[in-house]
C-alpha cells in the first residue's frame, strides 16, 4: 500500500467511525450513547492505525504533522501581511501629516520673510529724506507710507486726517497744539528732531513713535480716538 493509500484509508475509516457513532448517539437521544460511539471512533482509529505496518505508520503521522504546519504558516504568513499592510497605512499617514506640517511652516516663515522685507522697505527714518522748505500735502504722505507699516497705515492717516488734515504747521488757537499730530506742547516733538516745526518727517517719527509707545500700535490709537475724540 502506498503512502497516500495508506494515509486516506486511516483517515477516512477514522471520520466514519466518528460520523457512524455520532448519528447512533443523536437518534437513540442517549448522551451515554453518543460517548460510547466516540470512544468507539477512537478505538477504531487507533486499531487502524495499528493494523498498518509500523514504518508506514509514521509515515501516516509525519504526513499529518507536515499538513498542520503547513496550515499554521499560511495563518501566520496571512497575519503578518496584515500587519505590514497595517504599518504601512499608518506609516503613509504619518507622512502626510509631516509634510503638511511642514508646508505650512514654511508658507508662515515666507510669509513672515515677506512681510519683514516690506517693513524694512517702508521703515525709512526721518534723516532719510532730504530736507525742503515747504512740503505738499502729498509729499507728506508719501514720506509717511515709507515709515509707516503697511498694515497700520490707514488707522495712522485717519489720526492725522482728523487732527490736522495734513497740515504739519497747523496750530490750534485754544491750546496752543502744534503740528500734524497736534502735540501738546509742539516742542514734545524735539525728542526726535530739532528741525520739528518745519520738518513733517521728524513729525511723523515722533508721532508714530507716541502711537505706539502710549498705545501699542496706530490702530490701538485709532480705536481709542474714535471712542474719546482724543489720543
Amino acid at each position: 500500500m502506498s503512502r497516500i493509500s495508506v494515509r486516506g484509508f486511516a483517515v477516512a475509516s477514522a471520520t466514519a467511525v466518528t460520523a457512524v457513532g455520532s448519528v447512533v448517539g443523536v437518534a437513540s437521544g442517549s448522551t451515554a450513547q453518543n460517548n460510547d460511539a466516540e470512544a468507539t471512533a477512537a478505538t477504531g482509529a487507533t486499531t487502524l492505525l495499528a493494523d498498518i505496518p509500523a514504518g508506514q505508520q509514521a509515515e501516516v503521522q509525519t504526513a499529518s504533522l507536515t499538513q498542520q504546519a503547513e496550515t499554521m504558516a499560511i495563518a501566520a504568513d496571512t497575519s503578518a501581511k496584515k500587519e505590514a499592510e497595517e504599518a504601512a497605512r499608518k506609516a503613509a499617514a504619518q507622512t502626510a501629516v509631516a509634510k503638511k506640517a511642514a508646508a505650512e511652516k514654511a508658507a508662515k516663515e515666507a510669509k513672515e520673510r515677506e512681510e519683514a522685507q516690506e517693513a524694512a522697505s517702508r521703515s525709512k527714518d526721518a534723516s532719510d529724506f532730504a530736507v525742503q522748505s515747504s512740503y505738499t500735502i502729498s509729499q507728506i504722505q508719501a514720506m509717511a507710507r515709507q515709515m509707516v507699516p503697511a498694515g497700520q497705515w490707514q488707522c495712522f492717516s485717519n489720526i492725522v486726517d482728523h487732527e490736522s488734515s495734513w497740515n504739519y504747521k497747523a496750530v490750534n488757537p485754544s491750546s496752543g497744539a502744534y503740528g500734524l499730530f497736534q502735540a501738546l506742547p509742539g516742542s514734545k516733538m524735539s525728542s526726535v528732531g530739532s528741525d520739528w516745526q518745519t520738518n513733517p518727517a521728524t513729525q511723523i517719527k515722533w508721532g508714530l513713535n507716541y502711537m505706539n509707545d502710549r498705545y501699542g500700535s496706530p490702530c490701538e490709537a485709532w480705536s481709542f480716538w474714535q471712542a474719546n475724540h482724543w489720543y
